[in-house]
């Protein structure tokens, strides 16, 4: 998801501005201005009372602005992200937004100033002001805005650069040349995120040579936890037999041991443009896990597919499979076979249910050739990286 905002004293731009972000970028829109006015013009309780503080020149209280934001939030959950104009407009608006992006799971990408100064922005507001019919668009009204937003906004300014998501373009070069130095921004900061993979699916349904193409396709580090317990087990260390006899029995490794492992991962790959992840999270607990060792490494979840076969089919894979020298401990019996499958229903499809309900979950057809399952799952990540950019 991408979230950007735009900041700036009145008349800097802003509006013109986000058209363009919007298409570029496939967002959803939220200008606290135009909100505001369409509760005005709506005559609703909230747009009575900002009336009332815009006519006589004020900055409209956070307790409406946050009902209204949080409303329109709430009606667009399909949103690719959010575009917020005119907000925020002070350090508390500022801790209020921050805390939006966190129940989304996500964060502000960057907050980008375009600056004009004092007399520019009173001309363009004045200008407006001739045919728009705002009474806030004469003289008085405007200089007081202007004092009211440099005054508040300047905390604002401090909060983002320590942040280190604050970006400042001068307003005065031409609408083409200020929306380029916008995107190339937009596009610098995207090209720092990584874009994070997490597969799931009924162990048979083919998730791991799957995620091994994708990850070398698209320059993914491919984490399957499976491999990491395995690597223990060759390695016959303590840790090693303990996940064996865990697996003999048909049962998931603790915790401990699977999050050690993966976060020394994260750790120690650099320069990489994401990972893809196998075999993890399997159950709720997991689920919370990855997203706070994503959140300590500064990214987050980016896409979830799930790889769709049916059971007999599963069964048949994984009795085929107990053949060769890819059987896992759990495919060494029917009996073993079916236990984990139903730990799998049991555990993993409610941590696919709070990421339906959280982010979604694209769903595939795992059945066909390699190639053309590969293809579908491909299509999948092409797409979803394209809408991160």
């Amino acid at each position: 998801m991408l979230n950007i905002a735009l900041f700036g004293p009145p008349g800097a731009g802003k509006g013109t501005q986000s058209e363009f972000l919007l298409k570029k970028f496939n967002l959803f829109y939220i200008s606290t201005g135009d909100l505001l006015r369409k509760e005005i013009a709506g005559k609703t309780k909230l747009g009575l009372e900002a009336q009332n503080i815009i006519a006589s020149g004020g900055l409209v209280s956070d307790e409406i602005i946050v009902q209204i934001i949080e409303k329109t939030i709430t009606d667009n959950p399909d949103a690719n992200g959010f575009l917020f104009d005119g907000f925020p407009r002070t350090y508390v608006q500022a801790y209020i937004l921050e805390g939006l992006m966190i129940k989304l799971n996500t964060s502000l990408n960057c907050l980008i100033s375009i600056n004009v100064d004092e007399e520019e922005s009173v001309s363009r507001l004045l200008n407006r002001g001739k045919t728009s019919g705002r009474s806030d668009d004469n003289e008085t009204v405007i200089r007081k805005r202007l004092v009211e937003y440099h005054e508040k906004t300047r905390p604002v300014i401090e909060f983002y650069k320590d942040r280190g998501i604050y970006f400042e373009i001068g307003g005065l070069d031409s609408i083409d040349n200020v929306t380029n130095k916008i995107i190339q921004i937009v596009q610098n900061e995207l090209s720092k995120s990584l874009y994070n993979v997490v597969l799931f699916g009924y162990p048979g349904c083919g998730r791991g040579s799957q995620g091994k193409a994708l990850a070398e396709k698209y320059g993914l580090e491919y984490v399957a936890t499976g491999r990491m317990l395995e690597e223990e087990i060759e390695q016959k260390t303590e840790v090693g037999k303990k996940i064996l006899e865990l697996y003999e029995n048909g049962q998931l490794v603790p915790d401990e041991i699977v999050v050690q492992l993966i976060e020394k991962k994260l750790e120690n790959s650099k320069r990489v443009k994401g990972f893809i992840f196998k075999g993890f999270p399997r159950t709720l607990v997991q689920s919370y896990i990855l997203d706070g060792l994503l959140k300590k490494h500064g990214t987050k979840i980016s896409q979830l597919i799930e790889f769709e076969v049916p059971t007999l089919e599963l069964i048949n894979r994984l009795d085929a499979r107990s053949k060769t020298d890819k059987r896992m401990p759990y495919d060494s019996s029917t009996s073993k076979i079916v236990k984990r499958l139903q730990e799998h229903e049991v555990k993993t499809m409610q941590v696919i249910e709070k990421y339906e309900q959280l982010h979604g979950v694209v769903k595939i057809d795992g059945m066909g050739t390699f190639e053309e399952v590969f293809e579908r799952a491909s299509n999948e990540v092409k797409n979803g990286m394209k809408h991160m950019r």
